[in-house]
């Protein structure tokens, strides 16, 4: 049995139940995990949170199919322990949460969060917007999604990319379309600071008041990767200081965020609710993949 918590687009049910029965954990005839754990070969999931202890209440489970890339959601060392496959689909999303940062740059940029909230006033001699042509994009980590980033960016509208990523070579970052540089001399460039790093020990907090106080007076930054990445604390003093010019958020470190949480209250912050991925084409993308995922080690 494959157990799917919450809704994923239709045709990837369509095509498990071509192989599996599928139990759904949303809907009029949904079924709680207690209900089909020692069923449950297989679980796609999405949103929800499969931790160790569900692992070892599901004795037949054979594989946890992520409708997505992260895997902050899974006890994969509890996986490791008992066996249990883990896969994610990296590549099904990754135009949709490019366009995304762009969109959130630009919405940024133009000041087009401040004039919608405006509702209806006259703001036309208060918002003076910034070209993105001729400016610097620094990416932090660049992976598949930063390089459409990049792509877009530079080829779109002219801008000039930085890329840092430990994890690989300056060849490599110059051959995938970006100039690289160590993290303190990306943040010194910068005058859009773009965060693409999963969420790990290692990157926790990564950008703090520090990094941000060493962008350019003026700089925006956007964060469509995780909300633990970037401390949002020192994002509102940042703001609040006047060095940033605004943010365009994605992910936060608490989502959804809190309605009366300061940088709602920011009008240069653009907050969008972990939105990036769900277009369409990559919600039936993602869902097809994770479930080719389970087909296949289902057999």
């Amino acid at each position: 049995m494959v157990w799917i918590p919450r809704p994923v687009h239709e045709d990837a049910v369509t095509r498990l139940r071509e192989h599996a029965e599928v139990s759904l954990g949303h809907g009029p005839d949904a079924e709680t995990f207690d209900e089909v754990c020692d069923r449950v070969t297989a679980i796609l999931l999405r949103t929800a949170r499969v931790d160790g202890d569900m692992m070892l209440r599901a004795p037949n489970l054979r594989v946890v199919a992520r409708h997505g890339v992260g895997l902050d959601t899974v006890d994969t060392d509890r996986a490791h322990e008992l066996d249990i496959a883990v896969t994610t689909t990296p590549a099904a999303n990754t135009r949709s949460v490019a366009e995304h940062t762009v969109a959130l740059l630009l919405a940024v940029r133009r000041g087009i969060g401040i004039a919608v909230r405006n509702e209806g006033g006259d703001v036309r001699g208060s918002i003076r917007g910034r070209e993105l042509s001729g400016s610097t994009l620094g990416l932090v980590g660049y992976g598949r999604i930063a390089r459409d980033v990049a792509a877009i960016a530079a080829g779109g509208f002219g801008m000039r990319v930085l890329a840092h990523d430990p994890g690989l070579t300056d060849a490599q970052i110059s051959a995938a379309g970006a100039e690289p540089v160590d993290l303190p001399t990306l943040l010194t460039e910068t005058d859009n600071l773009s965060l693409h790093v999963p969420l790990v020990p290692a990157t926790r907090g990564l950008i703090g008041l520090p990094q941000l106080r060493a962008l350019p007076r003026g700089a925006v930054v956007l964060n469509t990767a995780r909300g633990g990445v970037l401390d949002e604390a020192a994002l509102l003093t940042a703001i609040r200081e006047g060095h940033l010019a605004g943010a365009g958020l994605d992910v936060t470190a608490v989502e959804p965020l809190p309605a009366d949480h300061p940088l709602r209250s920011e009008p240069t912050v653009v907050i969008t609710p972990h939105v990036g991925a769900q277009t369409e084409e990559a919600m039936r993308r993602v869902a097809l993949e994770a479930a080719d995922h389970v087909i296949a080690h289902l057999g």
